[in-house]
């Protein structure tokens, strides 16, 4: 009747049903005026209409992340945070959207929380490509698993082998050339 493109999502209602306030979803702005005036009219009481974003939808809609658990935002959190593709990445992630997004098509929240973490234990690891002396021999880091603190390591025979970090020692960096100063 009205032609709005627009979806509800939830409806609360005061106690006392002094108001009722319908949260929708619309990709763009709606005018919904006439709307309110007809539900006022058939409820006979305040009416609100909320526009509300994707995340704002799913935390009132709930449901179960891609982990098996409640979704962070309807299970506690209490802010959105900015999430950027560099956390998903810095944590290792592929940027496969079946992987690194939540139901409401967005970046996992859970990228934001535990950020601060894989930053600290990138600090203690060793750097990817540098060779490092093992009880085999050198070897040359392929991968790093940071949150089990081991390292795949490449021997010289092109076997691969998941470490500790404390089983192997870190060569020093090569020094770096000092730039020589033309002639004058």
């Amino acid at each position: 009747e009205y032609k709005l493109d627009m979806k509800l999502v939830d409806v609360e209602i005061q106690f006392d049903g002094s108001k009722i306030t319908f949260y929708f979803s619309a990709a763009q702005r709606v005018d919904f005026r006439e709307l309110v005036k007809d539900l006022a009219s058939i409820y006979r009481t305040r009416i609100e209409l909320r526009q509300i974003g994707v995340r704002d939808e799913s935390k009132r809609i709930s449901g179960y992340g891609i982990c098996g658990r409640k979704q962070c935002c309807s299970a506690f959190l209490t802010e959105f945070e900015q999430i950027t593709t560099q956390m998903a990445k810095d944590q290792q992630l592929a940027l496969n959207p079946s992987k690194s997004s939540g139901n409401c098509g967005r970046l996992l929240c859970c990228l934001r929380y535990e950020y601060d973490t894989y930053v600290q234990l990138r600090k203690h690891a060793p750097k990817q490509g540098r060779t490092v002396e093992s009880d085999r021999g050198p070897a040359r880091i392929k991968d790093l698993s940071l949150l089990k603190g081991e390292a795949l390591l490449e021997f010289s025979d092109g076997r691969t082998e998941w470490r500790p970090y404390d089983a192997f020692v870190r060569r020093p960096a090569p020094p770096a050339h000092e730039a020589v100063a033309p002639a004058s």
